[in-house]
């Protein structure tokens, strides 16, 4: 209890309510894609779109949001960003067409930004107690919570009302919309500001050159998506985005205040925590649609669990718990465990929870059981990087370093959904595609959790941790 209270009980409670409405946020679109696309007048393919611009514009937009929030005060990019998603969600609720939706949803995407910021501003609220490090995890545990829990009642709570406007979109979309503008006012009035160190640059041309690499990037992993293997214009695309990062890394070394400074990603403490996250992003973002499609293919094939909708909510419901009683795990152990091999356990569980699945899916119970392992150490994950992230920066820099984390994650997901649908395409029998191609999923996502835990034990050791009491000097 003692971290916890290096940390205002009330600025965690506001935060809290932050983190329950980005979760809502996340769950609540998704029950109602299907609808969304008949009151738009799109195919189900067409709302793919819809996802892949709000992955570009969140990657974007959360580094200069974090940045900023460095320079002038994290409440107050936190104000900007909810701000924004509050406009863009208002915006969806009377948008009748496809560009317009398109637009206000890529938008929405700034609500990314929001654990990044809450991390680093409950960092620096801690850095005058000495124990910030595991203040940070333990509340950073608390809102992983809020937000898994948001995501259920999210889920929940659009086949509601839904149900209960009579089918109306309209009506339906404005309730995340009011979540959002009242969170507004939470942040305003509830949560103190940090303090930012004076004298900062933006460091423009550094941020368009990491914008335009970013841009690129997930541009060719889009057309890759959409054109399978052979799209060649897609590789090339992507290999343009991946040369943008040579003169993007020439110019942030060269300045003394960069967009993103490489001196402090490559620390030995620094670089496997942004590895794990971006190899973590593989399967915590690319896997959910193969893991949803699996579960409701025919067993006639010889494989798949034949789920209907309400079995396959079960199953994703089940998995969002078992996050939960990740994240719940890390408040707990936060102060009791080493950060480092708290995060390597984590990691692993995630690895093995994947591979499990290569021998065992045949039946229900073992699908449920392999996800509640890798959704255990998924839940852990989404807490402890930016949290880890935030302790290895050096002071005015928390912002960018846990932003970094997103991103970083966002692109591997990004890639890992790219690869997974083409994989998932090879040998696929009518709509269903193969079992070969599942079992390369779960190999990929299982195996590349656990790279990131080997590379996780180049951390030193006491990384992360509280700075251990100066012993009293015998008179």
């Amino acid at each position: 209890m003692t971290a916890l209270r290096a940390v205002p009980l009330a600025l965690i409670g506001w935060l809290v309510c932050v983190e329950l409405t980005s979760g809502v946020l996340q769950g609540y679109y998704v029950t109602l894609t299907p609808d969304i696309a008949r009151h738009l007048g799109v195919t189900d393919a067409d709302v793919n779109w819809f996802e892949a611009g709000q992955l570009l514009l969140s990657a974007l937009m959360v580094p200069v949001l974090a940045k900023l929030g460095d320079m002038h005060g994290h409440k107050r990019m936190l104000l900007v960003s909810t701000a924004i998603t509050a406009a863009a969600s208002w915006w969806m609720a009377f948008s009748g067409d496809f560009w317009s939706y398109l637009i206000a949803f890529s938008l929405q995407g700034a609500y990314t930004v929001w654990l990044p910021l809450e991390v680093a501003l409950i960092f620096d609220r801690g850095r005058r107690t000495g124990i910030a490090p595991s203040a940070t995890r333990r509340a950073a545990g608390l809102l992983v919570i809020a937000l898994e829990a948001g995501a259920i009642i999210g889920a929940l709570g659009a086949a509601a009302a839904f149900g209960a406007f009579g089918e109306a979109m309209p009506p339906t979309l404005i309730l995340p919309a009011a979540m959002v503008s009242l969170c507004f006012f939470a942040i305003l009035w509830g949560v103190p500001e940090s303090e930012p160190l004076p004298g900062r640059s933006l460091d423009a041309g550094g941020f368009v050159l990491l914008a335009l690499s970013l841009l690129t990037i997930t541009s060719g992993l889009t057309f890759l998506k959409i054109g399978g293997v052979d799209a060649w214009w897609g590789w090339a695309v992507m290999a343009i985005g991946v040369a943008l990062l040579l003169p993007f890394g020439r110019w942030v070394l060269g300045r003394d205040d960069p967009a993103i400074d490489l001196r402090v990603m490559r620390r030995p403490e620094m670089w496997p925590v942004q590895l794990t996250a971006g190899l973590v992003g593989v399967s915590l973002l690319g896997a959910q649609t193969p893991l949803a499609t699996y579960a409701g293919t025919d067993p006639s094939l010889g494989y798949g669990l034949g789920l209907d909708a309400s079995g396959r909510s079960i199953l994703i419901g089940v998995y969002l718990l078992s996050l939960i009683v990740g994240a719940a795990a890390l408040a707990v152990l936060s102060a009791r465990v080493r950060p480092r091999l708290l995060l390597i356990v984590a990691a692993t569980l995630v690895g093995v929870g994947y591979l499990l699945l290569v021998p065992f899916h045949l039946e229900v119970w073992q699908v449920f059981a392999c996800m509640a392992v890798a959704g255990i150490g998924s839940g852990a994950l989404v807490g402890a990087l930016p949290a880890a992230a935030a302790a290895a920066a050096p002071r005015g820099q928390t912002g960018v370093a846990t932003a970094m984390t997103n991103t970083t994650k966002t692109i591997g997901g990004s890639f890992a959904s790219s690869i997974f649908a083409i994989v998932l395409a090879v040998g696929a029998i009518g709509t269903a595609a193969s079992i070969g191609g599942y079992i390369v999923v779960w190999i990929i996502c299982g195996v590349t959790a656990l790279v990131a835990a080997v590379g996780l034990v180049a951390v030193p050791r006491l990384a992360f941790a509280d700075p251990e009491p100066e012993p009293v000097q015998a008179a």
